[in-house]
């Protein structure tokens, strides 16, 4: 079994290597949003992301996908309409802090 602190590795090595084949600063841009909001929508990050980016909603979702399932730093939760709602979880927050706000 691996120790918190080596799972806190991974998780930086993972997310490391997502965001380095970020060419727009999209993915970028989706985690800054998980750190400021506590809780967000699929449908409200692509609102916010229309803004800056050329995106879909189809995108955002899969990008939300790999975030959620494969880096393994959000939580999702569904609310009694059935729109699924994500956060980012309380023990990686600094660590998605200290990594998008390095350039």
């Amino acid at each position: 079994m691996r120790s918190p602190s080596e799972i806190k590795r991974v998780i930086e090595g993972r997310l490391r290597s997502y965001l380095s084949r970020d060419r727009t600063g999209i993915r970028r841009e989706v985690l800054r949003l998980f750190v400021k909001s506590k809780a967000i929508t699929i449908a409200e990050l692509v609102a916010i992301l229309q803004k800056q980016f050329t995106v879909t909603f189809h995108a955002i979702a899969s990008m939300v996908g790999i975030i959620a399932s494969r880096i393994g730093i959000l939580r999702a939760t569904r609310n009694p309409d059935g729109v699924n709602s994500y956060e980012l979880k309380e023990k990686y927050v600094d660590i998605v802090t200290r990594i998008v706000s390095t350039v």
